[in-house]
């Protein structure tokens, strides 16, 4: 029988590959699924590991957090560039492996910076299974479902942050380690399934040896920027301590950016920032990141702190503003088609704009009124993610190369993961530590700076109008990226 040129296809008739290409989602929602919902079932759980670990203190146990954010941004484009080159199932496989043996680990572990060390290893799973799942995807995908595959894989990111407070507070009324020990059966069963269903990936080619120093400085440079924010607030952005970390990281990625671009076979081609929409998208992506985290801790903080409320209340208060995004993904695919993924996209942050307005001018210290308080906010603002994040992040990869895909989504990936750690201390620093009789006006000021960068990043996607024209043009040109070959 003969082969069709689709890779990881076979030849199929059209039905055929349309339930080949669900099985393989599901397959890479699994693992994509189990990776984003530790990032929010371990935060409503750290007050309970605080109380097991006797004598930890907050510093410590915000390691728990930190170094799974520090990691996983830095070796994002890393393993992506790994991911294209050993091929995206193998990368996204190991990855999966890694994880889940890291969440037994840390399941079972017996003090606080034991726990600390396997949440590194999950970061570095995470690091290879997030961009190697979107490759799989797009190279299963044939060219004109691929911006759809890339919104149905950001809406599986969107459904995590829904039911990870919910979740996460539902395993921690158990026990904190269920949080981690609920990945095993999803990263077993991912594993075992993928090896069977999932075919060999593309993988790009290149004359002369990996450039491991290159890796090394970008690794650095990124987990320097992501400390540097992270730690800013507990240093203080003035010392030296915070200044040098950020300092640093300047001068890593400087040096990394020279040497990519001389090098035979760098870690991340240089040429893909030259493509159409890449650059701006990359930037919108950001810039909206920021917005996002922020929206989503103030909301956390208001329903924990000021309303006094559970983990599990609050985890149920906020879910109805991402549930939003897979429900109403299909539509903004069909805007984005007619209009242009940068009018959706600015449409997205307009209204993101308004749900945190909305919050403003609706919510009170006193009056726990949800319905008419935080809900509308949530609603809107979970419109706006929808409008939004799926689009910038499919107008960014809509002309990246079939053997390049899981560098070019590790790079988006790592814009919106080092947008979410400037989001947190952004809102972090703004709010300070407010009176009681200061807190309204706390997070109004909290709400002021979510709604201007919001704003920023829709002024930011107006710059993709041009690059995403709609009925452009969806391939891209190899000669972009010379160092690649499919």
């Amino acid at each position: 029988m003969s082969q069709q040129a689709a890779p990881g296809v076979g030849e199929k008739t059209p039905a055929a590959a349309a339930a080949h290409y669900r099985r393989v989602f599901l397959i890479v929602a699994a693992g994509v699924a189990m990776s984003n919902l530790d990032l929010f079932v371990v935060n409503v759980a750290l007050p309970d590991i605080a109380t097991d670990f006797d004598g930890a203190s907050l510093s410590s146990l915000s390691w728990v957090l930190n170094a799974y954010s520090v990691v996983f941004a830095a070796l994002l484009v890393p393993a992506g560039s790994y991911a294209d080159r050993l091929g995206s199932k193998r990368a996204y496989l190991q990855g999966v492996a890694l994880f889940t043996v890291a969440s037994v680990l840390c399941a079972v572990a017996p003090e606080v910076w034991s726990l600390v060390g396997f949440r590194v290893l999950q970061a570095v799973g995470a690091a290879m299974l997030i961009p190697s799942s979107l490759g799989i995807l797009l190279s299963v995908a044939p060219p004109e479902q691929r911006p759809a595959a890339v919104r149905n894989w950001a809406a599986v990111s969107g459904l995590a942050a829904a039911l990870g407070p919910v979740i996460g507070g539902a395993l921690t009324e158990l026990d904190w380690r269920w949080i981690f020990l609920i990945n095993v059966p999803v990263g077993i069963a991912a594993v075992l399934a993928g090896r069977k269903i999932i075919a060999d990936t593309p993988r790009r080619t290149e004359v002369g040896r990996v450039d491991y120093l290159g890796a090394v400085l970008l690794t650095l440079g990124i987990g320097a920027l992501a400390l540097g924010l992270v730690k800013g607030t507990d240093w203080g952005w003035g010392t030296a301590s915070t200044l040098g970390t950020l300092a640093a990281s300047v001068v890593l990625v400087a040096l990394f950016t020279r040497r990519s671009a001389s090098h035979p076979s760098p870690v991340f081609p240089l040429g893909l920032l030259k493509l159409p929409a890449m650059s701006p998208a990359m930037l919108a992506n950001l810039v909206f990141a920021v917005a996002f985290s922020a929206m989503l801790l103030s909301a956390t903080l208001w329903c924990q702190d000021v309303w006094g409320w559970s983990a599990l209340e609050t985890g149920l208060a906020i879910s109805p503003g991402p549930m939003m995004v897979p429900l109403l993904t299909p539509y903004a695919g069909k805007l984005s088609a007619r209009l242009g993924a940068g009018v959706v996209a600015a449409v997205g942050c307009v209204l993101f704009a308004v749900g945190i307005g909305w919050w403003i001018a609706a919510l009170d210290v006193t009056d726990h009124d949800y319905v008419l308080g935080l809900l509308p906010g949530m609603l809107l603002t979970g419109v706006g993610v929808c409008f939004a994040m799926p689009t910038l992040i499919g107008a960014a990869l809509s002309k990246v190369p079939p053997a390049s895909f899981s560098t070019g989504s590790a790079a988006v990936t790592m814009a919106r993961q080092t947008g979410g750690v400037i989001g947190v201390s952004g809102l972090v620093a703004v709010l300070g530590t407010p009176g009681p009789h200061e807190v309204a006006d706390s997070f109004d000021n909290g709400w002021w700076f979510t709604a201007a960068v919001t704003l920023a990043a829709g002024l930011s996607c107006l710059l993709l109008l041009r690059a995403t024209k709609p009925g452009a043009a969806p391939a891209a040109k190899p000669s972009t990226e010379p160092a690649a070959k499919s």
